[in-house]
């Protein structure tokens, strides 16, 4: 394998990616795409890039898209307000079936984007091949759902073809509804039936930072829950954790929150000793 004609001149060295790459050979990698670093299409043009690399190089990995933003667009131009409770979407009828419609529409400009690549991709939503059956999350969120029980047959098969499995934040309830699921918990579910080695959460922030605003590079799960008791990560970062956290408590290695926004983050963190974000480890 000449990796010389495979990995960017600006991406990890060389020697590092050989000791990688054979660190990672026979396990599973899953990935978290966030909708809030889709926005720029130059950034989602690395990741496409990126994803490709990672498929020639021969691992073993599937992605996982979120969506917020264009969803908020969508509702917009249809002069429908949402609501969120605990930092999820209140979801209704109306809602529901704008968020199907365009998760889908991302996940097939993102099979499509891989495949002019020369990259195999294949859609896995509510409309084709679904793989997540779901419970209510609670009565006043709606058609929100949590995963109940992830159909892994179609993901392993996929991989074992060397076809990367694209799948929306979405899955079925009781009588076939759709539901909308968030992005970080369906990818930790998939990332957790699955058995993988690595779950890597793609944001819009360097990953976790310490009182002084500090990124921290790798930390272990007691102290992070030191850091929300003492208030050091509040908010938005605490529903990510909490994923990070149960991931790596049922059998993933390690799950990495990492910078999107920074060129091949994807590749420096699997790639390099020194990643682009922060480690969690149990």
């Amino acid at each position: 394998m000449d990796l010389e004609k495979i990995l960017p001149e600006n991406g990890p060295p060389i020697k590092e990616v050989s000791k990688y790459i054979e660190k990672y050979k026979n396990d599973l990698i899953v990935i978290k795409y966030g909708g809030n670093v889709f926005i720029d299409r130059n950034i989602f043009k690395n990741f496409i890039t990126d994803i490709s690399i990672l498929n020639k190089l021969g691992l073993s990995i599937v992605v996982v898209h979120g969506g917020g933003p264009r969803i908020k667009r969508e509702l917009e131009k249809s002069n429908i307000k949402s609501n969120f409770i605990r930092g999820l979407r209140v979801t209704d009828k109306n809602i529901i079936n704008i968020v199907e419609n365009v998760l889908i529409d991302f996940n097939e400009d993102i099979v499509d984007s891989l495949s002019e690549e020369g990259t195999n991709a294949i859609s896995i939503n509510t409309k084709k091949n679904n793989i997540i059956e779901v419970i209510p999350e609670s009565k006043e969120l709606g058609f929100v759902g949590i995963p109940h029980h992830i159909n892994i047959d179609i993901l392993k098969n996929n991989v074992k073809k060397n076809v990367i499995p694209i799948v929306s934040p979405l899955g079925l309830g009781k009588n076939n509804q759709t539901y909308n699921i968030n992005g970080d918990t369906a990818a930790g579910a998939i990332a957790k039936s699955l058995n993988s080695r690595r779950l890597l959460l793609m944001t819009n922030v360097e990953g976790v930072l310490d009182k002084e605003k500090k990124l921290i590079e790798e930390i272990s799960s007691s102290k992070i829950l030191e850091m929300i008791n003492n208030e050091t990560i509040t908010e938005g970062m605490i529903p990510k954790i909490n994923t990070c956290l149960d991931a790596v408590n049922n059998g993933v290695t390690a799950v990495g929150i990492i910078d999107g926004r920074k060129k091949h983050s994807i590749l420096f963190e699997i790639f390099s000793d020194k990643g682009s974000g922060t480690l969690i480890r149990k």
